[in-house]
């Protein structure tokens, strides 16, 4: 039993799949340079917008969280002045002081 067996590759892929992977062997050292250099600016540009994106939503998440953090701080506040107020009622109308 070999782990590499060309009638199951045949069977899993067909045989339009395997004539197209040996062309593809077959036209890589005339095409590879070719499309090298054709790929390395769409690369570059790939990265490049890659960075810009990163750059942006850092920037946009910051003031997300800025403004979370705000909106915390406020609840936080409206909580404290409602405790406040309600607590007095809550004890007055505690059971156990009755």
């Amino acid at each position: 039993m070999s782990l590499f067996n060309l009638e199951d590759l045949v069977e899993d892929i067909g045989i339009p799949g395997v004539l197209i992977g040996v062309g593809a062997v077959v036209l890589a050292p005339i095409f590879g340079p070719a499309l090298a250099k054709a790929g390395k600016p769409v690369a570059k540009a790939a990265i490049k917008g890659g960075i810009v994106f990163y750059e942006k939503s850092k920037i946009v998440m910051a003031e997300a969280g800025e403004t979370f953090g705000d909106l915390v701080a406020q609840s936080k506040a409206e909580l404290a002045t409602e405790q406040d107020g309600s607590s007095i009622v809550q004890v007055s109308n505690h059971p156990e002081t009755n």
